[in-house]
């Protein structure tokens, strides 16, 4: 029985990160020897055990056949015979194909080392193509090294291309594409992520909404950057400036869908784009199944931020009924987290990036103001209803008004 620690934990180690997760390979023993030994067997499609004591997860050394389309369909097979590099050459890329002994022995019949020195995400073998979710594992570790100086092999990137173009992609299922994406946003650089799927043509296959905003002009006054899907990527940077949560990098991304639908004739004007975005962001969310919080806050971000750039020209009606269709007044933290992605869309563009956002604390102020109105004070005044409802907007105006004149 040989015990090996294998994939991330051994790549971390060699770039000097911290391990998060410890992953185990044993070779040479039978699942029967391993429940004899005190591990409890946990998986269900190939023997995995956790440790007695650590409660770490050991995976015996298996190799793997393709049997169907998608990464589901394989078929597995762990035996006393299947050896370490048995194991290892199944594996995605091969900087996560590297294993050590309980020495310290670095056993590398991949070149993985070689790799991590150099910077490159490189498949291990062809067999990579035969598993379409490795489209999104290798373009989430992209988000996570490109600020190291990763960059994923060219060989690499044709193979994906060939995955694409084969269809391979169409069979990722909502809830794995979703958990991708959702890891990749919380990578350093999610926009290594979205900029290598374009690369190798899965963009339009996932996110069919983010790929045609590509190409689509905007005014050049406004936008110096002009191209509309360069201004995204630069607002999720932005946004990974200002905020390490995910639903804010979400809602930054995906708030200008509705500028792709506007016609060419209308070009570079967008008049209507946020009511044009609202349904394309209901659909890419309903697809890939993303969780409430993040489609309820792109929906507010993309329907809102318009309103949000012109505080400072706003009414107090105005400010009073976008408050109001924020829920800001018992939605304080995603209030906040809308303010942050509106700031975010404001500072991505040439030349206004680290600037400041003053319209954030007009809303704020507006919210504070009208947060200060007694509501239960009107009602012993004996107001019900309509009434009571009409009374609290007039005073809450008020409030608003005068907090905006100090």
């Amino acid at each position: 029985m040989q015990i090996y620690q294998v994939g991330g934990a051994v790549r971390d180690k060699l770039l000097g990160l911290e391990v998060q997760d410890h992953d185990w390979v044993v070779v040479g023993p039978t699942p029967e020897e391993m429940l004899a030994r005190g591990y409890r067997q946990v998986g269900k499609d190939f023997p995995v055990f956790l440790h007695p004591e650590s409660h770490e997860e050991y995976a015996l050394a298996r190799t793997e056949r393709k049997t169907g389309p998608g990464y589901k369909g394989f078929a597995f097979h762990a035996a006393p015979d299947v050896t370490l590099e048995d194991d290892l050459i199944r594996r995605d890329l091969t900087i996560n194909a590297i294993a050590m002994d309980a020495h310290g022995n670095i056993i590398d019949p991949f070149h993985g080392r070689e790799d991590l020195d150099n910077g490159i995400l490189r498949h291990v073998s062809p067999a990579f193509a035969e598993d379409p979710l490795r489209v999104l594992r290798v373009t989430r570790f992209y988000a996570r090294f490109a600020p190291m100086g990763f960059r994923i092999a060219a060989e690499t990137v044709e193979l994906m291309r060939q995955m694409v173009d084969n269809g391979e992609v169409d069979a990722l299922v909502p809830e794995r594409v979703w958990q991708e994406t959702q890891r990749a946003l919380g990578e350093q650089r999610p926009r290594a992520f979205f900029e290598a799927l374009r690369d190798c043509g899965a963009l339009a296959r996932i996110f069919p909404e983010l790929a045609t905003l590509f190409g689509v002009p905007q005014r050049a006054d406004h936008h110096p950057e002009i191209d509309t899907g360069l201004h995204t990527l630069m607002v999720l940077d932005q946004a990974c400036e200002i905020s390490p949560e995910p639903r804010v990098r979400f809602a930054a991304l995906l708030y200008d869908l509705g500028k792709g639908n506007t016609p060419k004739a209308e070009w570079p004007s967008h008049k209507g784009h946020e009511a044009r975005s609202l349904p394309l962001v209901k659909q890419l969310c309903q697809r890939l199944r993303s969780p409430r919080d993040y489609r309820d806050l792109a929906l507010l971000v993309a329907k809102y931020h318009g309103l949000c750039h012109r505080a400072a020209e706003l009414r107090p009606t105005t400010l009073l009924d976008t408050l109001q269709g924020l829920d800001a007044f018992r939605r304080p933290e995603r209030f906040e987290e809308f303010l942050l992605a509106c700031a975010a869309d404001y500072r991505g563009r040439s030349g206004y990036q680290g600037r400041d956002y003053p319209q954030a604390e007009i809303f704020r102020r507006a919210r504070d103001a009208a947060l200060a109105v007694d509501a239960a004070a009107l009602a012993q005044q004996g107001l019900k209803g309509e009434a009571l409802a009409e009374r609290l907007r007039q005073q809450r105006c008020q409030a608003i008004k005068r907090a905006l004149a100090e």
